[in-house]
Formats: structure tokens, sequence, C-alpha cells
């Protein structure tokens, strides 16, 4: 997934639970467990293809117009740039690509890029715009909960961008693969939907339906996507999970990472919830009683020496 990925799906106004349309079968709790994250993994990978097939691909599509991005357009935005620092000669991870836009404007960047992703279909689209673009990059196909051991201490950089943890079961397994993938010294760069921000589904009138952390995996019928709010798509299962800043926090001090900075961001430069109202300077807000709530939060660790 890359920058604007998983943002801001249109998600029902009532949830179902896993026992609307998942029932119990026999085994242990922990059984239980593997059983539903292997099927949350397998709807959001069937999302996630459909998505790869689908973005680019209509005049409407406002987050990836393949064409520009061609002709020498930068995909990314000022608080991942600032967040990196200069990139040039540097080998950079880059896990949830989606298909390559935002790696390969790293790569632009002069880094030496690996994408990662768990959809196939994005995958072969990243390789071949790769290719279309003239610009050399690595593309794999892997679940970032478990990266292969290839990747191991090979980067100075891992990055990843909007819309990522609320995809992932085991944010404990994937920061220690993080971790993992980087030199030591070398740093993760996370920048993501603040929980605050996710609990909202409509803005004005104003409605909360989704908890504030704690991981409990949340299953519903996505529709429409990020980039294109009126996608002709038809609803898609999926499966996401609440993660607080504190539990982000401790996943990433649990795999061993240092952190260094922790940012709470209360203006974004897109609003893939198509929910925010954009100011006069051409940002998007959350204002709430005469002040502005966070939309993202950003997190910058370092693997020891």
């Amino acid at each position: 997934m890359e920058a604007g990925t998983g943002v801001g799906f249109h998600r029902s106004s009532r949830r179902s639970s896993m026992a609307a349309h998942r029932p119990e079968t026999a085994g242990t709790p922990e059984q239980h467990t593997d059983r539903d994250a292997a099927r949350g993994l397998a709807d959001n990978r069937a999302l996630w293809d459909r998505l790869a097939d689908f973005h680019g691909t209509d005049p409407d599509d406002r987050s990836y117009d393949v064409e520009s991005f061609l002709a020498g357009r930068q995909t990314l935005r000022g608080l991942e740039k600032q967040l990196t620092g200069d990139v040039a000669g540097k080998d950079l991870l880059h896990l949830h690509c989606h298909f390559g836009m935002d790696t390969l404007s790293w790569a632009r960047l002069g880094a030496r890029v690996t994408g990662v992703d768990f959809s196939p279909r994005a995958i072969t689209r990243a390789r071949a715009l790769a290719e279309r673009a003239g610009l050399t990059a690595e593309f794999i196909e892997a679940d970032a909960q478990r990266l292969p051991d290839s990747l191991s201490a090979r980067f100075d950089l891992v990055v990843a961008t909007y819309g990522v943890l609320s995809w992932i079961a085991d944010p404990a397994a994937w920061m220690a693969g993080a971790a993992a993938a980087l030199r030591p010294g070398g740093r993760l760069v996370l920048v993501d939907l603040h929980p605050v921000f996710q609990t909202v589904l409509t803005f004005e009138p104003f409605v909360a339906d989704w908890p504030y952390g704690g991981g409990a995996p949340q299953h519903d019928a996505m529709t429409g996507t990020y980039a294109h709010a009126n996608a002709p798509l038809a609803p898609q299962e999926s499966t996401q999970y609440p993660y607080s800043v504190g539990e982000v926090v401790t996943a990433a001090a649990s795999a061993g990472l240092v952190v260094e900075q922790l940012g709470e961001h209360t203006e974004a430069e897109t609003d893939g919830r198509h929910i925010l109202p954009q100011g006069p300077d051409g940002l998007f807000r959350f204002p709430v009683s005469g002040t502005y709530l966070p939309i993202l939060y950003s997190l910058r660790a370092v693997r020891p020496r």
C-alpha cells in the first residue's frame, strides 16, 4: 500500500461482527485467532488485488495519475520527505508499496529501492511501471508481517505511509520485520492515519463508529476507494484493526527500536476519507470546538548499533 493507500474507504455506518457472517468452529482460542487472521488476510488481499487493477485506470482517480507520474511528477508528500531526509545513495525498503508510484518516486530521489506488497497484482503492475519509467527497483510479493529472510539487515531506511497498521493483525510482527530489515543505525519512518481520526465515520454530522485502539478485528464491506469517492466498485469484504498511538509505540519498542520522534499532525495535504473541510491554503483539518484534532501521526525510530 503506497502513500494514500488505505487512508479512506467508505465504510458502512453499521459494522458487522465476526459472528454475523463467520460462524465459530471447534478449536482453541489461539486457533480461532489464527484462522481469523488468515481469513482477514485473504479478504484484504482480494480487496487490494482489485484496487491494484482499478487505481490509475479511471479519469476521476485523483491519486494515481500514471501518465503525469511517467512525465516526472513526484508523488511523495512533504512530511515523509522531511522525516527521511536525503535518501540519495541509501538502500530504502518501502512496505505496502501498492503498484509502485511512491517507491519509484524514492528512486527518482536517488535511493536504491525495494518495494514489498502482499498483492500479486500490485507487484505485477509495479514491475511494469518501473520498466515504463526506466527506473531500477526490486519488487517483492510478501506479507509485511512475515518478511523474507533475504531482506534482513539490508536497508538504511524502512518507510511505510498512509494506511498501514490498520490492515495489520499483528503489529508486533510487523515492527519486528521492519527492525530486522534495517542495518544497525538504520531508521524506520512510519506515517499513518491518527487513531482519533480513524474513529470518525462522518464529520458533518459528527458520527464515530470505530474503536480507539485495542486491535479487535473490524469486519466490513468496503465501498469506493480513497482515490475515487464514487468508484464503480461493488462492496468487498475486509478486515481492519484499530491501534492507539501507545500500542504502536509499544510495538516499536518491543521490536528493539528506539523512538527518536513521535509527531501528531493536525493538517494533511489530502483527505482520503473524503470527509474533512479543505482550507484556503489547500490543506485539510479536523476542526472541533474551536481547535483541531490530529489527522496523522508519524514515528521515526532507529535500530541501535
